[in-house]
């Protein structure tokens, strides 16, 4: 796979672009440099949501924090989670009306509802399906409970497996690894919603009435990933999780790629390749000892130049070059 290149800007190429949020437009409280300016930008003619794996909040809760952090145009229909996803797929499966044994927080808890289900906490409740997802308050009672029903073959559903979950302190246990303490009781697996599972991007689809969408990441093995399983072009980015040596080495390679969300506002050339080098616009790469190093260009350029050699030279050798840090900007 190479990279795929737009004549006109990016933004302008696509239906509507499904934006991830932490690591993409804020960190924790702090919005992720050039973010907002690029969103408002956007704002003038082009349709975007935002997509997140995290089940605890509602969508009110996050449109919030986008407004205060200068998102102007963020409504909370425009914020597509994994409770969403996941209480879709459950009522789906068990009907309008089903009873729902739910392990997590307001915002599970708010999809679930309204979709007709009813929310209880008990096996003794009876539920005709159990469903984990993410709250800080979730604790052994609750997993244990939730074990005990998957032990008694109550169907299993989980609205996301992130393994860890950022905090101001560092990463902590995510729902993926909550998930992984009812695996190790009962040696059964969930149904999963989030990324990167294809059920969150039909869900967004769905509500944007979009046939098409350009899902915008910075997470390779969720966002990027979850964008190839939907059949849907990505943008990655590199103001989060994955950098610029992330992106050469992944199996799971975008279509484009970025320094940060203002590359969604350029179109994006073409790479042209010889036997050694990579040119885009007005940057060129070479390999020199197992590095590539760039000459000239705009900063989309040398990423696109840069990154395009590398998978180039993966492709044809198997070997794995770094990209000197001068590309770092």
């Amino acid at each position: 796979m190479t990279l795929s290149a737009s004549a006109t800007p990016l933004c302008d190429a696509f239906e509507v672009a499904l934006f991830d949020l932490d690591g993409v437009v804020y960190r924790g409280d702090r919005p992720v440099e050039h973010a907002i300016e690029v969103l408002e930008t956007m704002s003038q003619t082009t349709r975007y949501a935002f997509i997140t794996n995290n089940a605890s909040r509602r969508p009110e809760s996050i449109a919030h924090q986008l407004q205060d952090l200068g998102v102007r145009h963020a409504e909370p229909d425009a914020v597509i989670t994994s409770a969403q996803a996941v209480a879709h797929l459950i009522a789906d499966d068990i009907g309008d009306g089903g009873v729902v044994l739910t392990i997590g927080g307001d915002g599970l808890r708010t999809a679930l509802t309204e979709r007709g289900l009813r929310v209880v906490e008990s096996l003794a409740d009876g539920p005709d399906a159990v469903v984990q997802g993410f709250d800080r308050g979730v604790g052994w009672p609750h997993l244990a409970e939730a074990a005990y029903a998957v032990a008694d073959g109550v169907p299993w559903y989980a609205s996301n497996t992130d393994s860890s979950f950022p905090t101001d302190r560092g990463l902590a246990p995510g729902n993926g690894s909550l998930v992984r303490a009812v695996t190790m009781a009962t040696g059964k697996e969930p149904v999963i919603a989030g990324k990167p599972y294809r059920a969150l991007f039909d869900e967004a689809l769905q509500r944007c009435d979009a046939r098409e969408a350009l899902i915008v990441g910075d997470r390779l093995d969720t966002d990027i990933r979850g964008a190839r399983h939907a059949n849907l072009p990505s943008l990655a980015v590199t103001t989060g999780v994955s950098d610029v040596n992330a992106l050469v080495a992944t199996r799971d390679r975008p279509d484009y790629i970025g320094p940060d969300l203002r590359c969604i506002l350029e179109p994006h050339p073409p790479v042209e390749y010889d036997s050694t080098e990579a040119r885009c616009g007005r940057a060129t790469s070479h390999v020199v000892d197992q590095r590539i190093r760039v000459n000239g260009g705009s900063v989309l350029e040398r990423y696109r130049s840069a990154i395009g050699l590398a998978w180039k030279i993966i492709d044809r050798t198997g070997a794995v070059p770094h990209i000197d840090e001068t590309l770092e900007i």
